[in-house]
């Protein structure tokens, strides 16, 4: 077995409990955006019962692909961006691979700076009876985003600290959200009366809860390295993510229900309390975005061949480049790009499931990097995404694309999920039909 593991592996001491990495997953999940995911679902009149189902079902999908990416990370000691040159080969791993994720993880943590910036100033502002200028928020967003990058530059110690003391007074903060707004607003009786006329259905509801955590979903390795066992994996993807998620998206639809918005900050300034709207803005954000950061250094150490000694120094340097684009308001034109991102990176799990899980029947002394480029894996991974991009309406975002080429937009269940099936299929054909060609050569050797 050729092993070669670019001084990404970790040692037994490292190992963390479950408890631990589930605190990570539920910090990621207690966020602002899965409270706005939430209202998307009431506002595209889904009935409670089918926003809840969507949750469980959503996030069910996502526990499912994260546990044995989770599992493979465990057995090999390996981050995503270094785990995937099994599969798509040392270089498809790297200068693919890793680039996609350091441009997805950088630029979303551009994305929840800036958020958190503006956000901070506008309240800050409002508190002051002021307006916040254009000055302020782009010094607040580098101010906070150079808060969180120095957490996510302490390593997966500080993320397990950080949510340990966020993640509680977030739950309680939410809660008198939501509680105080139904007293002051009437609420009960609007959360009783709710009966939303049309629809847009349960492949919407699921659609939306996957694309809100697709992306955590294969970067979970860069956590989940850290369990101790196969079954911690499981109890720490299962406990971090489904309660922390039904919890947040069904306040974040209970919320729009009663006061007609979705954003906590928002709701407790205009109960009188913004200082705790302000904390629960700022400690939602920061115990999300230090993942995105210290992902992204992975990938970016992996990129340019660094150890993970580096990891510190490639975290810094994309966790700047992230607040630099917040701060410089670039952000407004790399959305789409990052939506694009989004779509075209879980089907990454497909193949990482495939080569680990099937072919190499999820034994450890099976899996090995592969030299060079693997073309099974690199052309699964690639007609993978595509077809997440073009079933999960992803294109429809870039203005003419479509138009131009309508075949580009098939609508069809969940487009991260098609992408993962299509991809893992491709490469367990893809890699029997090139083993029965070996065959024969072997034989007659």
């Amino acid at each position: 077995m050729r092993e070669n593991n670019s001084g990404f592996k970790i040692d037994e001491s490292q190992r963390q409990s479950w408890l631990s990495i589930a605190a990570v997953w539920a910090g990621g999940m207690i966020c602002v955006p899965c409270l706005m995911i939430g209202g998307v679902l009431a506002g595209g009149g889904l009935s409670l019962g089918q926003i809840v189902l969507s949750i469980l079902i959503g996030y069910g999908l996502i526990c499912v692909y994260m546990i044995c990416i989770g599992m493979q990370a465990c057995d090999t000691g390996l981050p995503v961006s270094v785990m995937a040159s099994g599969a798509l080969g040392e270089k498809g791993a790297r200068y693919i691979i890793s680039a996609l994720l350091a441009i997805a993880c950088v630029g979303w943590f551009g994305i929840q700076s800036a958020t958190c910036g503006s956000a901070f100033a506008s309240m800050v502002a409002n508190m002051l009876g002021t307006e916040a200028t254009p000055i302020f928020i782009s010094i607040s967003s580098i101010v906070w985003g150079v808060i969180m990058l120095l957490t996510a530059c302490v390593g997966f110690k500080g993320l397990k600290w950080l949510n340990y003391i966020a993640v509680p007074l977030l739950v309680i903060v939410c809660l008198y959200g939501l509680i105080a707004g139904i007293v002051t607003n009437d609420g009960g009786s609007a959360i009783t009366n709710y009966a939303p006329e049309n629809s847009s259905g349960m492949v919407f509801g699921i659609s939306m809860v996957v694309a809100s955590f697709a992306l955590g979903g294969v970067i979970s390795a860069d956590y989940c390295r850290f369990a101790k066992s196969r079954s911690d994996v499981v109890k720490s993807s299962v406990v971090g993510v489904i309660p922390a998620g039904l919890f947040m998206l069904l306040t974040g639809a209970l919320m729009s229900i009663v006061t007609g918005q979705y954003d906590i900050s928002a709701i407790l300034a205009s109960l009188g309390v913004p200082f705790v709207g302000l904390v629960a803005l700022v400690l939602a954000t920061w115990t999300t975005n230090v993942t995105n950061a210290y992902s992204g250094g992975l990938a970016l150490s992996n990129l340019l061949g660094f150890d993970e000694s580096k990891f510190k120094v490639t975290t810094g340097v994309a966790g700047a480049i992230g607040t630099l684009l917040a701060a410089f308001g670039l952000l407004n034109a790399f959305q789409s790009f990052l939506s694009l991102m989004s779509a075209l990176i879980p089907p990454l799990a497909g193949v990482l499931i495939a080569s680990y899980w099937i072919v190499g029947k999820g034994k450890r002394e099976n899996f090995s990097p592969r030299p060079g480029f693997s073309a099974v894996g690199v052309i699964s991974f690639a007609i993978g995404a595509v077809f997440a991009c073009i079933t999960g309406g992803t294109f429809a975002s870039f203005p003419g694309l479509v138009e131009a080429l309508p075949f580009l937009n098939w609508p069809f269940f969940v487009g991260p999920v098609n992408g993962i099936v299509v991809s893992l299929v491709l490469y367990v054909g893809l890699a029997k039909l090139t083993s029965a060609k070996r065959m024969p050569a072997k034989q007659a050797a």
